[in-house]
């Protein structure tokens, strides 16, 4: 079986934790130790979130003065690469030495005229008081909304139209290669509306599982697991009466709404992958992926 499995920011760095290497790298053996038996028995594909990495690089380079801050689709490349790295070598020590990886830089295509780019609305970056966040608002160009009683940066999050590097992504797992790719929601790109047929990158960022949910349909995934830090979708979370979805249909989600910032996104292209290929979509948590392969955990969407 052919599964894509997007790894949710908590199987690198889990909340309040420090942005260590130290603390990344226990975190990630965990993730390996769990994906391992399923990357034994089947085909697997990956994608991971990368927003306290782009974070953590951003505030970095704004404390180095003499250079101006990399742009965000340079910094997704970057923890592109960094979290491909240390994915590859913790499921490589588990894995058989003959079986192959590849991180792949993954760019994907946005449509200029996304109606995101009218209303940026997801945050990035340190948080800023009022004065502070007035000023580089003048002199970058930027824009910010409250968060709590301080201001951070705001960014398109236009849907993904396009992963460039599919060819190569399917070819090398027509030779049976595990591939990392598509992190953070891949390296956000668009044609140039003054250049035809001219790439360039762009200050946004892609929803990782929407950007996954099309990695799975492009590369025909039989499965498409999001792995994160719950036990599958709840009703009335965090209230007396929730209860967790089992085996659930499309019709059945669509009742009911999930908070936009966190399950909202899941449940969203789990039910996108199932209404366009007719396949099963998962979300459960990571610890659970054997049994969620199976059927037997997780939030299970199925057509009807």
């Amino acid at each position: 079986m052919r599964i894509v499995v997007a790894l949710g920011g908590n199987a690198l760095l889990k909340r309040g934790e420090p942005m260590t290497h130290d603390v990344q790298r226990a975190n990630i053996q965990v993730a390996a130790r769990a994906l391992a038996p399923v990357a034994g028995q089947h085909q697997v594909v990956l994608a991971h979130g990368n927003g306290p990495q782009v974070g953590l690089l951003a505030l970095q380079a704004s404390a180095y003065k003499d250079v101006e801050a990399y742009p965000l689709d340079v910094l997704g490349a970057q923890t592109e690469g960094m979290i491909g790295y240390m994915i590859e070598q913790e499921l490589g020590n588990l894995l058989p030495f003959e079986v192959p990886f590849a991180t792949i830089l993954t760019m994907v295509e946005v449509d200029p005229e996304d109606p995101a780019f009218q209303n940026p609305t997801k945050f990035v970056g340190p948080v800023y008081e009022k004065e502070e966040a007035d000023r580089l608002k003048s002199e970058k160009g930027w824009v910010f909304k409250q968060d709590g009683v301080k201001w951070r940066r705001v960014v398109p999050s236009p849907l993904p139209k396009r992963i460039f590097e599919i060819r190569p992504v399917k070819w090398l797992l027509e030779h049976n290669t595990i591939v990392i790719c598509a992190g953070g929601g891949g390296i956000p790109t668009m044609y140039d509306p003054s250049q035809e047929h001219w790439l360039t990158g762009i200050e946004a960022v892609i929803d990782k599982d929407l950007a996954s949910e099309l990695l799975a349909r492009e590369v025909e995934a039989d499965l498409f697991v999001i792995a994160t830090d719950v036990d599958g979708v709840y009703l009335d979370w965090g209230k007396p009466e929730q209860r967790r979805l089992g085996r659930v249909t499309i019709p059945e989600l669509r009742a009911h709404p999930f908070p936009a910032g966190s399950m909202g996104p899941k449940v969203e292209a789990a039910i996108q992958f199932v209404e366009k290929t007719g396949k099963r979509a998962a979300i459960g948590s990571l610890k659970d992926i054997e049994k969620i392969v199976a059927g037997e955990a997780g939030t299970n969407v199925y057509p009807v």
